[in-house]
């Protein structure tokens, strides 16, 4: 029988054919590389890590150095106490969307009322005692640190880091940066060292009170103008919007969920 190849039947059943299998050799392939890709977040999130505490990790021996200078992992809860698990298993983005969403619930709480208060109350306690939050402990030069990651927004993405602190829990040892999509030049200078180095030395508490960083607008210098030396750097010059975000992951979305556990460990 001869196929008319100009037919409208023809064409679909080609079309079909093609489009089965391109999507069954692309299912293929993300398969056999999802371990890959697997272990490469892995890596990396090593290098993050030993990176905070001043450490210059390769992909080729950043498992080894993880190995021998992070002595432990572990996580604890909303109220400082630990929980069951590795830090290095929770999924960060999942905990991550908690946060915004236990920020959304504050909001709402403000101005509501009655039982939609007691309603929105539960949810956001509920929430809160769920939230996951890991601990890396860290050997260096016979120092111990401890590492907390963080999880924010910029400008135009995510944004996230570790934050490296003595084992008084609450000066800063070393802090790394990074982001997914702020604008080259401005927002994505977060991953510099001349932005990151400056948040070393600097403290978390001012008395018994959690104050974070302040991020100050106006360029180099503008944090010692503003007489905050102790918990103030200077902002981007351009990128205040991914300047901002960051600031809110160190102050109100993220780290101020271990809050609890670096009171009852400050020294």
């Amino acid at each position: 029988m001869k196929i008319d190849t100009n037919g409208n039947l023809y064409t679909f059943i080609y079309a079909a054919v093609l489009v089965i299998v391109v999507a069954a050799a692309l299912a293929f392939t993300a398969i056999q590389l999802q371990p890959l890709q697997e272990q490469n977040v892995k890596v990396e999130k090593m290098q993050n890590i030993l990176q905070s505490v001043g450490f210059n990790p390769t992909v080729e021996n950043a498992s080894e150095l993880y190995a021998k200078y992070v002595q432990e992992d572990f996580v604890v809860d909303i109220n400082g106490e630990r929980k069951e698990g590795k830090g290095f298993d929770v999924n960060m983005k999942k905990e991550s969307r908690k946060t915004f969403k236990i920020k959304a619930l504050k909001n709402k709480l403000q101005t509501a009322e009655g039982s939609e208060k007691a309603k929105l109350q539960d949810e956001l306690n509920s929430l809160r005692a769920s939230l996951n939050l890991p601990v890396y402990v860290c050997e260096k030069d016979g120092d111990i640190h401890y590492i907390f990651p963080l999880q924010g927004k910029g400008l135009w993405g995510p944004i996230w880091g570790y934050i490296a602190l003595d084992n008084d829990f609450n000066t800063i040892y070393g802090a790394v940066f990074d982001h997914k999509a702020e604008t080259p030049g401005l927002g994505a200078d977060i991953n510099k060292d001349w932005f990151e180095q400056p948040f070393s030395g600097k403290t978390l508490f001012e008395g018994d009170e959690f104050v974070s960083i302040t991020l100050y607008k106006g360029g180099k210098g503008s944090a010692v103008l503003a007489g905050d030396s102790e918990h103030g750097c200077d902002a981007i010059s351009g990128g205040t919007i991914t300047s901002k975000g960051l600031e809110r992951m160190l102050k109100e979305e993220w780290l101020y969920n271990y809050e609890a556990f670096l009171k009852k460990n400050k020294k």
